[in-house]
């Protein structure tokens, strides 16, 4: 019995069989917008508000925070107090406030260096949100010499740790089978340990996003995105290996380190950081591995110098850049989202060094199970909680 072939479509009638759903769901969203099928069940009771603070800017004019509305319709705010005492605000843009829209509230109050502070937003419907500024320190702003003092600390965490590991590369070239299983067992660990700390800290940030935004949902979303398109464009040409493989781990943790480099910006701008010299020196010992494990996939291999350069700019760069967009616009959503598409690299990472592992031994399963790759896991996890652990504040 033969079967039935398919008529040929032009390409217009293709088109119209996309348009025609198409139109006809648009007009069914719009019926039921202006049918407002809920209407009759309304008690009377006000709509469901919703405020989150995104920024907070402290200079000398007072205090200025970007807000974001939620709830299921426009939310104006009424009053401001801050430490329990009303005072005169203005709005940018006035008016109420739609779902989803952000506006700056600037309150010309005199706040105090080192103090904590209170700020409290009343609605006209009588709600009330609380936002906490629990030390008062000028804001960064953008200018030269700022700019320049970040950008040493973003380099003594991101950029010099990177290039003292990378130093390693010789000494590394020696090793045997045993040692090339060791120190790319290492990279795992350390890589295994930045995946978790990226994940839980993208979930921590997000909780703080506005309820639009779906903060763990939109984590787990861009982590797997990204996971998958650059899974994708390293397999484009076949498995990376080598200097592919290597420029892969450096722009993973490169995302890492521009996370990292939100955070510590975020920090100093919130006035919550306890970066002093002591913590500024765990943070670069906690990143030495990084450069090890950049190393690892060319030791086979005599790159010329100006990879290494690039490989350096490439993973500790963006801890710079971090600095910058963490002090000067910080926002818990995109700090969450950075740090989800960090996570994603990271993963695409682990699975080509592992696939890489494998490659290079015949014996796979006593390969993966010898003391040389359990000690190198182990010790690399180790490595990065002890030193993470000098970090905490």
């Amino acid at each position: 019995m033969s079967e039935q072939s398919t008529p040929a479509r032009t390409p217009l009638m293709r088109l119209l069989l996309v348009l025609l759903p198409l139109a006809a769901m648009l007009a069914a969203f719009v019926w039921i917008a202006s049918l407002d099928p809920l209407r009759s069940f309304g008690s009377g009771a006000p709509p469901l508000e919703a405020l989150t603070v995104e920024r907070t800017i402290l200079d000398e004019t007072g205090i200025t925070l970007t807000v974001r509305a939620g709830g299921s319709e426009p939310m104006s705010i009424a009053q401001v107090a801050v430490d329990d005492a009303y005072w005169a605000f203005t709005q940018d843009p006035p008016g109420p406030i739609a779902r989803g829209t952000a506006v700056r509230i600037q309150i010309p109050y005199p706040w105090v260096l080192g103090e904590a502070h209170v700020v409290r937003f009343v609605t006209r419907t009588g709600i009330t949100f609380d936002h906490l500024i629990e030390v008062a320190v000028p804001t960064p702003k953008a200018v030269a010499g700022q700019l320049r003092a970040q950008a040493v600390v973003g380099a003594i965490v991101g950029l010099l740790p990177v290039a003292l590991g990378l130093m390693f590369y010789p000494a590394m070239r020696g090793f045997g089978q045993a040692g090339m299983n060791f120190v790319l067992a290492l990279t795992v660990g350390m890589l295994v340990f930045l995946l978790l700390d990226t994940l839980f800290e993208a979930l921590d940030l997000s909780a703080g996003a506005a309820a639009m935004f779906q903060g763990s949902s939109m984590v787990w979303l861009a982590a797997l995105s990204s996971f998958l398109l650059l899974m994708a464009i390293g397999r484009w040409r076949g498995r990376p290996e080598g200097l592919a493989l290597a420029f892969f781990i450096a722009f993973g943790i490169g995302l890492h380190n521009f996370g990292e480099g939100l955070a510590i910006g975020g920090a100093f701008a919130s006035g919550l950081s306890g970066l002093g010299t002591f913590l500024v020196l765990g943070f670069a010992l906690h990143n030495v591995t990084e450069g090890i494990g950049i190393a690892a996939p060319i030791l086979r291999i005599r790159p010329p110098l100006w990879t290494f350069a690039a490989l350096t700019l490439l993973a500790g760069g963006p801890a710079v850049l971090g600095m910058w967009v963490g002090s000067l616009a910080y926002a818990p959503q995109w700090s969450s989202l950075a740090l989800a598409i960090g996570a994603g690299a990271i993963l695409q990472v682990l699975v080509e060094i592992g696939g890489y592992m494998s490659r290079q031994n015949s014996d796979r399963q006593a390969a993966l199970l010898s003391p040389p790759v359990l000690g190198g896991f182990l010790v690399g996890i180790a490595f990065m909680y002890i030193t993470a652990a000098i970090i905490r504040v």
